[in-house]
């Protein structure tokens, strides 16, 4: 409990995270007024038009979509955080320090992987509050209740909680693999923000060479991808079920965690 307190305590002296946390709830409002025009939208009956299958246009649905917004943008800054939780450490040469008080670098790596995931927690809490305030105001003004007591959207919720943790444990594990924290920073957020859009689009010419839509639920295969997916209710001809989703960012955490560990456990820390 001490090395993760310490962690906890590395991050708050630093202002990094009080930007990425602005950041995170700048998000929010963009994403909350993409949403609130689905959902009316998607409600009102012309789900079709912006290709929103039946089963995803449903009051239960587009509220778990409304009580998650901002999740996108929201999992790349918990992301960076994760990084800088290890990277910090190597820019300003408190490693070797950090490594000779803690020699077993094992529970070094837990500490992190432990500390991250609980600030994904504050930051999927602090999120999902202002959310579920505006969410629940837009739905009963629009009469459709607040729907909190419908399972898709207490699962959104959950696996939304999940999703935040298990993108600051990638962090993390980014950060031990490459250890410059600006290559760490660039790489993660382009493979993040410009890397999705690319696996969209290969996905989708695969498609068009195999004359199958089946192949883009496969684009589940990216982490940010899988993100979406685990919070989403229903299938479509692009999406397929949000436990696929769920399966996939835990193999993706599971691995980072593994790789976090072990390549610390080898590096030559000078």
């Amino acid at each position: 409990m001490n090395l993760v307190r310490s962690e906890l305590l590395k991050i708050r002296t630093t202002s990094t995270w009080w930007w990425l946390a602005l950041g995170a709830f700048l998000s929010i409002a963009l994403a909350f007024a993409v949403n609130a025009w689905l959902a009316v939208t998607a409600l009102g009956g012309d789900a079709d038009e912006i290709g929103v299958s039946a089963e995803q246009a449903t009051a239960p649905a587009q509220a778990a979509n409304l009580y998650t917004s901002g999740q996108y943008l929201g999992l790349m800054f918990v992301m960076l955080i994760g990084i800088l939780m290890v990277t910090n450490e190597f820019f300003h040469q408190t490693a070797t320090t950090t490594f000779l008080t803690t020699p077993r670098r094992t529970s070094v790596i837990v500490s992190k992987l432990v500390a991250a995931s609980l600030l994904g927690f504050m930051f999927w809490l602090a999120t999902t509050l202002i959310d579920l305030a505006a969410g629940a105001i837009f739905l009963s003004a629009n009469d459709y209740g607040t729907q909190l007591g419908e399972w898709p959207v207490q699962r959104a919720l959950l696996f939304n909680l999940l999703a935040y943790a298990i993108w600051t444990i990638l962090g993390v594990g980014i950060g031990t693999l490459i250890t410059n924290q600006l290559g760490a920073v660039i790489t993660a957020a382009v493979l993040y923000l410009i890397g999705t859009q690319v696996v969209g689009l290969l996905f989708l010419l695969l498609s068009n060479l195999l004359d199958s839509e089946a192949v883009l639920k496969w684009q589940v295969i990216w982490p940010a991808v899988a993100s979406q997916v685990m919070i989403t209710e229903g299938t479509s001809e692009f999406t397929p079920s949000w436990w696929v989703g769920a399966l996939v960012l835990i193999g993706y955490a599971l691995v980072s965690g593994v790789v976090g560990v072990l390549l610390t456990r080898r590096r030559d820390i000078a």
